[in-house]
C-alpha cells in the first residue's frame, strides 16, 4: 500500500514537471491580487515554489527585519512597497540596494521615515533602473537626503509630500540631477519656495504632473511652470500666495494643461479665472473647491474652455445665476461635484442637469435645499449616470427615490446616507445590475424587504453600508450575503437587531475584507468565529461595543485571520488571554482597546511586547500611569505610535434621537 501511494505521488510530480516555466508564468498571470492564492500555488510542489518566486514582481512586506531573506527568495522584484513597515532604516536600504541592484524600478517609503540621506544615496547609486521613489512623510529628511535622491539619474516620478525640512537647495539638487522627471509632488514641503520650484520648471523639461499644494509660492515661479510644454496636471491647492495677478501668466501659454486644481486658493476670484480661457483651451478638469463664490461672473470666465469635462466646486457658496451660467457652458460635462455647497437650489441644479445630459458622475452631498424637483430633472436628463452621491439631501421625499432605479440603470455607485428612502425606493434601485457600492447609513425607513430586492437584483455589489439603519435584521443581511457573494466591505454598525445569524450568512462571502459591527449587542463570539473561518481575507474589523464578544471569539481570529491589520476591541469582554492570542497575527498593525474591563496592566504589557508588528495603538489614559516608562520607549522605538484617550464611558442613544441631535448641530 505504501509503495502504491509513493507511485501515485511520483506520477503527480511528473505531471507538474511537464509544464514549462513559461506556461506556469502564464497561469500565474491570471491570478488576482489576493496574495493567499499565489502562496497556496507556491506550496503545491517544489517546482511551483521556485517558479512562483521567479514570477513575483511586486512585494509588500509588513516589517523590515526579514527583508534579506525575502528578497533572496524573490530575485526579480521590480516594485517594493514598504509603506506598511513602520521603520525602514539605512541598513535596510543598503540590503535592498545590494539584492535588487538590477531589477528594482519602484520603491514606496511613504510611511517609513527612519532612514537618512546615506541610505537613500546607496539606493540611488546602486539601483540604476529606479524610475519611481515615494518618500512622502519623511518629516526628518533634509537637503542632504534630497541631494542623495538626485543621484537617481533615471528617476521619472518622485513624491516628497510633507518633507518639511527640505528647502530650495535640496529641490535644486533634484532638478539638476533628475532631468527625466515627469511627476513630482512637493505637497506641504513648506521650506520650498519660488526658487526651488522655478529650478524644477527650468531643468526638468519633461514634467507632466506637478503638485505644489500648500507651498509658499507666488507669481514669480508661475511663468517658468507654464512654459513646460508637456505639463498636463497642475495642483495649486492652498497656495495662498497665488492671486488674480499671478494667473495673468496663464494668458501666455500652457496649452498642454488638462487638469488644474486651485482648491482653497482664497485670493483668486473670477477675475483671475478669466485668464484660463486664452492660454489653457485644452483644460478638461477644473477644481475650485472651497474657493470664491460661484457667481455669474465666475461662470462666464469659463465659457471658452471648450474641452472641459469635469468641474469640482465642493464647499463653495453658489448662486442660482452662477449655476445657470455653468449650465449654459458650451461643453458636455461628464463630472460635476457640488458637495457641501451652500446655495444649491432646485432651480439652479435643474438648470445644469437639463443642459449636461452626458453627466456620468454627480455629487450633491449635503445640498440640503433640493427636493424631488431636482431628482426628477436629474433622472430624466442624466440617464447614463454611473455615480450619484447625495448624502443628507433630507428634503427629498421617499417617493422621489423610485425615479433613480427607473431611469438610471447604469449606476455603479450610489450614496443615499441620511435620506428618506424606503423599501419601494430600494426595490427600484435593485434594477441597477451594475451597482457595486451602495451606502444606506442612517436610512431609518428601510427594512429587510428592501434589502431582499437589492440582494436579488445587484449581484455585483462589493460595498454595503447600513450604519444605523436600525430596522434591518438578519433576514435582510442574509439576502444580501446570498445574492452578493463578492462583498468586500460591510458596515452594520448600530443595527441593534443583528445577531450571529447575519455573521454566519456573511461568512460565505470569502472576499470580505472590511467588517464593522460596532454597537450590535446581540453579536457573540460564535458569529465572530464564523467570520474568521469563512472570510480569510479579513483585514479590518470593528467590534466596538459588542459586549458579548470575549476571548472565545479571539481564538478563531488568531488562527484563521492572518491578514487582519486593524481591529477595534473597545467596550468588548475580551481579557488578557484573548488579547495576547492576537500576537500570532503577523499582519496586525492597528489596535484600539478602550474601556476593556478584563484587561490588566500586566496583560496589556505582554500583548504589546508580543505583537511585534504594531504601528498604532489607542489606549485608555489610565494605563499610562500603571505601566513602566521603559516599556513605552521600547514600543515606540519599534515604530509604534501610542495614542492615549481619556474618554469617559457613554451610554448609547436611541438612533432616532441621535439623528435629531445631529441635525440640530448642522447649520
Amino acid at each position: 500500500m505504501k509503495n502504491q501511494k509513493q507511485q501515485r505521488l511520483s506520477q503527480t510530480t511528473n505531471h507538474f514537471d511537464l509544464l514549462s516555466e513559461e506556461i506556469v508564468f502564464t497561469i500565474l498571470d491570471f491570478f488576482g491580487e489576493n496574495p493567499i492564492d499565489k502562496k497556496s500555488f507556491s506550496l503545491t510542489c517544489k517546482s511551483f515554489y521556485v517558479i512562483e518566486s521567479k514570477h513575483r514582481k511586486n512585494l509588500r512586506p509588513l516589517r523590515q527585519e526579514p527583508l534579506s531573506g525575502i528578497l533572496t527568495r524573490y530575485p526579480n522584484i521590480t516594485h517594493l512597497d514598504l509603506s506598511l513597515c513602520p521603520r525602514v532604516t539605512d541598513s535596510s536600504l543598503t540590503t535592498i540596494s545590494n539584492l535588487c541592484e538590477s531589477t528594482l524600478r519602484s520603491i514606496d517609503l511613504s510611511r517609513s521615515g527612519a532612514f537618512s540621506g546615506s541610505g537613500l544615496l546607496r539606493l540611488a547609486v546602486n539601483c540604476r533602473n529606479l524610475v519611481e521613489i515615494d518618500v512622502s512623510n519623511a518629516t526628518n529628511l533634509k537637503d542632504a537626503g534630497a541631494a542623495a535622491l538626485a543621484e537617481a539619474k533615471n528617476l521619472e516620478k518622485l513624491w516628497m509630500g510633507r518633507c518639511k525640512f527640505v528647502t530650495d537647495m535640496g529641490v535644486g539638487c533634484i532638478a539638476v540631477g533628475c532631468k527625466n522627471l515627469k511627476l513630482i509632488s512637493l505637497k506641504w514641503c513648506l521650506g520650498v519656495g519660488d526658487f526651488g520650484v522655478g529650478l524644477i520648471a527650468v531643468k526638468c523639461k519633461e514634467i507632466r504632473s506637478l503638485d505644489l499644494s500648500y507651498l509658499p509660492i507666488t507669481d514669480k515661479c508661475l511663468p517658468s511652470i507654464l512654459k513646460l510644454q508637456h505639463l498636463e496636471d497642475l495642483v495649486l491647492e492652498g497656495c495662498f500666495g497665488i492671486d488674480d495677478d499671478s494667473l495673468a501668466a496663464l494668458k501666455h501659454g500652457c496649452k498642454s494643461l488638462k487638469a488644474l486644481d486651485m482648491s482653497s486658493c482664497q485670493n483668486i476670484s473670477h477675475l483671475g479665472l478669466s485668464s484660463l480661457t486664452s492660454g489653457t483651451g485644452g483644460l478638461q478638469q477644473l477644481t475650485l473647491a472651497y474657493g470664491s463664490p460661484v457667481t455669474l461672473a465666475l461662470a462666464d470666465g469659463l465659457k471658452k474652455l471648450s474641452m472641459l469635462q469635469s468641474i469640482k466646486l465642493d464647499g463653495c457658496v453658489v448662486t442660482c445665476a452662477g449655476l445657470k451660467a455653468i449650465g449654459n457652458l458650451c461643453v458636455s460635462l461628464k463630472e460635476l461635484s457640488l458637495s457641501k455647497c451652500l446655495g444649491v437650489t432646485d432651480e439652479g441644479l435643474s438648470s445644469i442637469v437639463t443642459k449636461h445630459r452626458e453627466l456620468r458622475k454627480l455629487d450633491i452631498t449635503c445640498c440640503r435645499k433640493i427636493t424631488d424637483v431636482s431628482i426628477a430633472h436629474i433622472t430624466n436628463s442624466c440617464t447614463n449616470l454611473t455615480s450619484l452621491r447625495m448624502e443628507s439631501c433630507t428634503l427629498v421625499p421617499r417617493e422621489a427615490f423610485v425615479l433613480i432605479g427607473q431611469r438610471c440603470p447604469f449606476l455603479e455607485e450610489l450614496d443615499l446616507t441620511d435620506n428618506e428612502i424606503d423599501d419601494e425606493g430600494l426595490k427600484s434601485i435593485s434594477r441597477c445590475p451594475n451597482l457595486s457600492v451602495l451606502k444606506l447609513g442612517i436610512c431609518l425607513n428601510i427594512t429587510d424587504e428592501g434589502l431582499i430586492h437589492v440582494g436579488m437584483g445587484c449581484p455585483k455589489l462589493v460595498e454595503l453600508d447600513l450604519y444605523r439603519s436600525v430596522e434591518i435584521t438578519d433576514s435582510g443581511v442574509s439576502a444580501i450575503a446570498c445574492g452578493c457573494p463578492d462583498l468586500e466591505m460591510v458596515n452594520i454598525a448600530y443595527c441593534k437587531d443583528i445577531t450571529d445569524s447575519s455573521l454566519m450568512s456573511l461568512s460565505k462571502c470569502s472576499r470580505l475584507n472590511t467588517f464593522e459591527s460596532r454597537g450590535c449587542p446581540l453579536i457573540t463570539s460564535l458569529g465572530l468565529a464564523a467570520i474568521a473561518v469563512g472570510c480569510r481575507q479579513l483585514a479590518k474589523l470593528d467590534i466596538k461595543k459588542c459586549h458579548n464578544v470575549d476571548d472565545v471569539g479571539m481564538l478563531p481570529l488568531a488562527h484563521f485571520s492572518q491578514n487582519l491589520r486593524q481591529i477595534n476591541l473597545s467596550y468588548s469582554s475580551v481579557t488578557d488571554v484573548g488579547l495576547l492570542s492576537l500576537a500570532s497575527i503577523s499582519c496586525l498593525q492597528s489596535l484600539t482597546i478602550l474601556h476593556v474591563k478584563g484587561l490588566t496592566p500586566s496583560g496589556l504589557a505582554a500583548a504589546l511586547l508580543a505583537c511585534g508588528g504594531l504601528t498604532k495603538v489607542k489606549l485608555q489614559a489610565s494605563f499610562k500611569y500603571l505601566l513602566p516608562q521603559p516599556l513605552f520607549e521600547y514600543i515606540e522605538a519599534r515604530g509604534c505610535v501610542l495614542q492615549w484617550r481619556d474618554k469617559v464611558f457613554q451610554a448609547e442613544l436611541d438612533p432616532k434621537c441621535w439623528k435629531l441631535q445631529l441635525e440640530d448641530m448642522v447649520p
